[in-house]
């Protein structure tokens, strides 16, 4: 009786059925929640190269159609590409900078930075192999530490959110936290008091009251909307033909190892949440999704795109663990890059709404991240240390982001991110503490034995 109380707990979490009405209002969720991270990318970019509000609109559909057509793939699996789990994909922010960088650079403009991302993107396909035979590097101490630093480096981004977003004035007004803190309360009392179906769309249903009371205080602005069209297709090489130059391709390839070290965090993060075991054949498939995304993504107008961490929370908060649901999200995304004015309402969504859902997420995804630490040994000072300087290398790009102003440019993907930082660190500790040191201690043991 107590196993039929708790639906959410699937025997096999991947392949869960969900009526389709709860499958539709549960993909629909993880859009609205990566949406604003999903269109921030091509915004920033398009800005920095001083693009026309036309050509942003387009390719932030562009973005949409590539990152739902990655999504589809991801959670479903096609050819050799796909880790088959619930993942949602977005153009990453690892490169921003990068990319920010190449805008401002002469001969190079929009058709530079996508022969850049054709070429990292292919040589992401190349690589894939050997970076899925990480995994052994990734012991529960490694993994919990890397998913408890994603957690912590997304949480400014909730607290941005929840406060107002980058534009809000007077940023943190009383408006913007009450808000925040309805969307919030709304989630947190339905997981109390209530069960099943309701839990699952949780977040959808703080969502929508906190979207409803901003639009009575007049938060939501829907200028413009009028003069979106109702449908625009995306045509590949928009801009003219992709351009390739030695320096921003070479930039673009590091960002591509950056987004593999990231990924490969988060699908175990995803694994241990889903209860499944990442293979070195699945974190292949898996990392070829990603790099296969950014090459169709330079073609399609957009960015290298990478699995969203943000989503990763969602899955554990719901408890909807099934790769259906993320793939008719995907689907979402390819409507909404079809149909600028639905794209546009989705847009409308204030900071503050999403904000009161992240902190309940992110906080998710670091708590699962010190769930995993138990299983490993941290009663070992050498362990504690490990965790302790990982979080602390993940937090510095968060806590100062010019911490690192004064290297070289080159070193801006690994240095401006949290996650890279924390995984990074982890594994190199974990060999210098454990693998090497632990062939040391083997050693002496058995030498002082012999004595």
């Amino acid at each position: 009786m107590s196993e039929l109380s708790e639906p959410r707990i699937p025997a096999a979490p991947a392949l869960q059925r969900l009526p389709l009405l709860q499958l539709i209002l549960v993909g629909l969720q993880h859009v609205l929640l990566m949406y604003g991270g999903a269109v921030a990318v091509p915004l920033i970019i398009g800005q920095a190269a001083g693009l026309s509000r036309e050509e942003i609109a387009f390719l932030i559909n562009a973005d949409l159609l590539v990152a739902g057509i990655a999504t589809v793939v991801q959670s479903l699996g096609i050819g050799p590409m796909g880790i088959r789990m619930p993942v949602m994909m977005g153009a990453s922010f690892a490169a921003v900078g990068s990319m920010v960088a190449m805008a401002g650079m002469p001969g190079i403009g929009m058709p530079g930075i996508f022969g850049a991302t054709i070429a990292a993107g292919f040589f992401g396909l190349l690589i894939a192999p050997f970076m899925s035979k990480v995994v052994r590097f990734f012991p529960p101490l490694v993994t919990g530490t890397v998913i408890t630093a994603i957690g912590l480096s997304l949480f400014p981004v909730a607290v941005n959110w929840a406060g107002g977003g980058n534009t809000a004035v007077p940023f943190g007004s009383p408006i913007y936290l009450t808000v925040a803190a309805l969307v919030l309360a709304t989630i947190l009392l339905i997981n109390r008091f209530m069960r099943g179906f309701w839990v699952n769309i949780s977040v959808l249903i703080g969502m929508v009251l906190g979207y409803a009371l901003s639009g009575v205080i007049g938060m939501v602005d829907l200028g413009g909307l009028a003069q979106a069209p109702w449908l625009k297709v995306v045509t590949p090489l928009h801009f003219g033909l992709p351009q390739f130059h030695l320096a921003p391709i070479l930039s673009m390839c590091l960002v591509v190892v950056i987004i593999f070290v990231e990924s490969t965090g988060m699908f175990l993060a995803l694994g241990k949440i889903t209860g499944q075991d990442v293979t070195p054949r699945m974190l292949r498939r898996g990392l070829l999704c990603d790099a296969g995304a950014s090459f169709l993504a330079g073609f399609f107008n957009t960015f290298t795109h990478s699995s969203f961490a943000q989503n990763i929370g969602l899955v554990q908060m719901t408890g909807v663990r099934c790769r259906s649901v993320t793939a008719v999200a995907g689907l979402f995304l390819i409507i909404l890059s079809l149909l600028p004015k639905a794209a546009f309402l989705v847009a409308s969504i204030p900071p503050a709404v999403l904000g009161g859902a992240a902190i309940a997420m992110f906080g998710m995804v670091a708590a699962t991240g010190i769930k995993i630490l138990q299983e490993a040994d941290i009663s070992d000072r050498r362990n504690q240390l490990l965790v302790a300087v990982s979080i602390g290398m993940g937090l510095i790009p968060v806590v100062r982001p010019e911490f690192f102003a004064h290297l070289p440019l080159w070193m801006g993907p690994i240095t401006h991110s949290g996650i890279a930082m924390a995984t990074l660190s982890a594994v190199s500790l974990n060999l210098l503490f454990n693998v090497l040191g632990g062939a040391e201690r083997a050693a002496l043991s058995g030498h002082v034995h012999q004595h």
